[in-house]
């Protein structure tokens, strides 16, 4: 029987905290200063199914203010890795993919901005740019855990040099990302590409999972369904809806979870998280739940207002408690 000490849920229907974390709340104007070392390709070649894929890159500015960048990216058949190091490490390191419903990546937002806040809890950060199913690749519906899964052990290959400890790599996922983050935790083992080098002999199990505001099932009764359709086409059967529904690939070797969203959340409702929440209280993998009153979906952090900004302050202080 699941510990209730390990597996604690906080539904949160009022502020419920009155505590400064201004330093957690606004990474994008207090941490700046963080900036990516390097881009880093995923792949030795091309990404396998992208071969015969002929399309460009492309990088849209949502913002009219030159002052805060709001970019999404469409068209990518180079998957890769920015890495953000901080000034000063800790060893855990966390894997970053934005959402965008399986449309685009919400780079800055659900990317850039958590890479600096994570930088400033001293945690090595790598935003995944990876390859969007609607746009042509082979086994498409594939080539975003795909990416995810070469992700990890790319990361945990070149631990040594970035001083990360390779028993302390987590995957954060926002909206559509968070359903690309929580398929990598239920389906590390999943053989959803040909081995290319001695890195794909490494474990893509991350050791936590941190989901915000998350697409976990593809059941059309709950599911986003602008993610469900770029993931699964416009009419998936009944066994494929299974088969990307995370919260039905969950057992005892599912990563520790951290979720927070929002109950008001219009576009991905909260029985998403609360499925995934049952099934991993069943497999006694241990599970934090915050559901705020307020703060719609993709409050991230530079939209979440009220309680829901304590958010990061919560995940900080489990990440502690947990040993990350």
């Amino acid at each position: 029987m699941p510990n209730p000490i390990r597996n604690r849920i906080h539904i949160l229907l009022s502020a419920f905290l009155i505590i400064s974390t201004d330093a957690y709340s606004q990474p994008s104007e207090k941490y700046n200063n963080y900036t990516a070392s390097r881009e880093i390709l995923l792949w030795p070649g091309e990404a396998p199914g992208s071969e015969n894929v002929k399309i460009s890159e492309t990088v849209t500015h949502r913002s009219n203010d030159p002052a805060v960048s709001d970019r999404i990216i469409q068209g990518i058949t180079t998957p890769s890795l920015q890495v953000f190091i901080p000034e000063k490490i800790n060893g855990t390191a966390v894997l970053i993919c934005p959402g965008g419903g399986y449309g685009y990546l919400s780079y800055d937002k659900e990317g850039v901005d958590i890479a600096r806040w994570l930088n400033a809890s001293r945690i090595t950060a790598f935003i995944l740019k990876y390859r969007l199913p609607c746009e042509g690749h082979e086994n498409s519906s594939d080539v975003p855990l795909q990416d995810a899964q070469r992700a990890i052990r790319t990361i945990r290959s070149g631990a040594s040099d970035w001083n990360i400890d390779p028993d302390k790599i987590g995957v954060m996922g926002f909206s559509a990302g968070g359903h690309l983050a929580s398929m990598l935790g239920t389906c590390f083992n999943r053989n959803v590409y040909s081995p290319q080098d001695a890195d794909d002999n490494i474990s893509a199990r991350p050791d936590f999972m941190i989901l915000l505001y998350p697409v976990i099932s593809m059941d059309s009764a709950i599911t986003h369904s602008g993610s469900q359709n770029n993931l699964l086409g416009l009419s998936p059967g009944a066994e494929i809806i299974t088969y990307y529904s995370s919260d039905l690939q969950v057992n005892s070797s599912t990563p520790s979870t951290f979720i927070a969203l929002a109950s008001d959340d219009a576009s991905v409702i909260p029985e998403n998280s609360l499925r995934f929440y049952r099934a991993l209280l069943e497999a006694g993998v241990p599970i934090e739940l915050h559901i705020f009153q307020q703060g719609g979906h993709g409050f991230c952090i530079r939209n979440a207002k009220g309680s829901v900004s304590q958010w990061t302050f919560l995940c900080v202080k489990w990440m502690s408690q947990n040993g990350f």
